[in-house]
């Protein structure tokens, strides 16, 4: 049985009883309460235009060489490789020691960074070639050039537990050509290289340090970079400071940048308050109101790229990445009452009552901003309860039906989860939400050892790097084990070809297929939020999530 989609961003979201829903999100404001802490959540209006401000320059500012910048993270990131990793707070610490083939800007535009231009790709679109650096150096004194990059690929392909191999498409062979110059063939076209080569796929490691450490490398990680790797201290900081082998050491300006894990969003708040903190990650939108007005604070806000979402297991039993096994449970073995799930979601009404209007509703990994958004992955499943009854009972099963939801133990992932709790009891289902430390959350997703849990996703540039690895059958991050032979052959095909016209048209097909099926409920987007004192500048942050402190200095303030 299917339903249809309306355009999330041309029309408002259909309610049904909505006296209703604002009671039942009134009282799952009540549970939160109690459970965090917060204060009553309360109905808010449409979410309203937000101003991107994704940096706070240097300019004329006289700045104050060295001093030690300490960063609240709000999660602990996962092991220090980028070849394994999968936390949005490792690309924060590693943005700092690992430079990448290619970033972005703050427009979102690829950049070269250690390439010296964009790929050049033959006619057929079988061999890329990049133009590489040749006056860096790695942290621990080897010369950085072709070579090093062929190793640090092959690495990708190769190590057990990469979750960047099927973020490279099918390459066929890696030559370094010449020092400066490196050939990467295909079996066919893939366009979405570059674009993955300006995340962790294009972070460059030591070819020394693979060797000697082995799968070891995230313990003591050698890139080239600003800043290079000094302690790890678990479940509280990781500290690195400046590399003086770097090739623009000129731009950095800190001696150290220490990251302090503070989960609870009030106390990274206060922490910044006080001076104990000069940059905080994902304010919440309980504290950003507030930030905004008071001295001393500066609050940086963009659009992600990204997305939350609820993932079903569907066929998760051996690990990711491997193929899908049988989950012999109704919600596993039914699309339609995973459909009736996401009936069941108000997804404008949750985010503008759980974050004060500063997130947005989402059902694609596609953002609306992206030039690579059309009608069909705009498009947003009905919120009709009613509806999602009466498919729970063509279904067979009984009601409520039960699920067992895991979700990081933050307040503001709480928060939204009772009132998710709350709101879809409406649609017929009894949802029981379990708290769990996020880096425990990150092995629970790859292990399968859920029903369904509640993560998000930070956001590529190219759909691809959102779509391919998480739904397609054994992807690196296809968390939820799903499987669907036309969704592996329209991502696979829009990945070889270059014309974004096409390609969006492809993806939205894509989505329509992933929304009949949904192994991913998308939620919401959030918009990131990065506070700091105005005691320093050169922070920035763009909408790929990452907070960039490279060139971060403290600088004279009038008191």
């Amino acid at each position: 049985m299917q339903h249809p989609t309306q355009p999330l961003s041309r029309h408002p979201l259909r309610r049904t009883r909505p006296g209703r829903a604002a009671g039942l999100l009134a009282a799952a404001a009540v549970a939160v309460t109690a459970l965090t802490a917060c204060q009553p959540i309360q109905p808010l209006p449409a979410t309203p235009v937000r101003e991107d401000s994704t940096g706070v320059p240097i300019g004329e500012a006289t700045i104050r060489e060295g001093g030690d910048l300490v960063m609240a993270l709000s999660a602990e990131p996962d092991r220090l490789d980028p070849t394994t990793s999968s936390s949005l707070y490792t690309r924060y610490v590693m943005q700092t020691m690992c430079q990448k083939l290619y970033d972005i800007d703050a427009e979102g535009e690829l950049v070269p960074q250690l390439a010296t231009a964009l790929p050049e790709i033959s006619e057929d679109g079988l061999t890329v070639t990049i133009p590489v650096r040749t006056d860096a150096v790695f942290a621990d004194g080897v010369p950085f050039d072709a070579d090093a990059v062929r190793a640090t690929l092959e690495r990708h392909l190769t190590l057990e537990g990469s979750t960047r191999k099927s973020e490279l498409g099918p390459i066929a062979d890696i030559r370094a050509v010449s020092p400066d110059r490196v050939q990467i063939s295909y079996e066919k076209p893939f366009a979405p290289l570059a674009a993955a080569l300006a995340d962790r796929a294009g972070m460059m490691l030591s070819p020394r340090a693979i060797e000697e450490k082995g799968a070891e490398f995230g313990n003591s990680p050698v890139c080239v970079g600003p800043f290079k790797f000094v302690d790890r201290v678990p479940q509280t900081s990781i500290t690195v400071e400046r590399d003086p082998l770097f090739y623009d050491a000129d731009s950095v300006h800190l001696d150290t940048i220490t990251y302090r894990i503070i989960t609870d969003a009030n106390i990274r708040a206060a922490n910044l308050r006080s001076g104990d903190v000069q940059v905080a990650d994902t304010i919440s939108p309980q504290d950003v109101d507030a930030l905004l007005k008071e001295d001393g604070v500066g609050v940086l806000q963009v659009g992600s790229l990204g997305y939350q979402g609820l993932t079903v297991n569907v066929g998760n039993t051996d690990g990711v990445g491997e193929p899908p096994g049988t989950i012999d449970t109704p919600i596993a073995q039914e699309k339609a009452i995973r459909m009736a799930l996401s009936m069941s979601i108000d997804r404008e009404a949750l985010v503008n009552t759980v974050f004060n209007s500063w997130f947005e509703p989402a059902c694609s990994p596609i953002s609306p901003a992206s030039p690579y958004a059309s009608e069909l992955s705009e498009a947003c499943p009905p919120f009709d309860p009613e509806g999602a009854k009466k498919m729970l009972q063509d279904a067979g099963v009984e009601t409520p039906y039960p699920i067992r939801m895991q979700v990081t133990n933050t307040p503001d992932t709480l928060r939204y989860g009772q009132a998710l709790q709350a709101a879809v009891a409406d649609g017929g289902f009894d949802l029981t939400v379990v708290p769990v430390e996020y880096s425990t959350l990150l092995d629970v997703q790859s292990r399968g050892d859920f029903e369904a849990l509640q993560l998000g996703w930070s956001g590529r540039i190219d759909p691809h790097g959102n779509m391919f690895n998480f739904l397609s059958t054994g992807g690196g991050n296809n968390y939820s084990g799903y499987g669907n032979p036309e969704v592996d052959r329209l991502l696979t095909s829009a990945a070889q070809i270059n014309d974004v016209g096409e390609r969006a048209a492809i993806y939205g097909q894509a989505v329509e297929l992933v929304q009949q099926d949904n192994p991913l409920i998308y939620l919401y987007r959030q918009r990131n939020l990065t506070a700091y004192s105005t005691d320093i500048a050169g922070v920035e942050t763009f909408a790929d999530g990452v907070v960039h402190l490279s060139n971060a200095a403290f600088i004279e303030t009038e008191n």
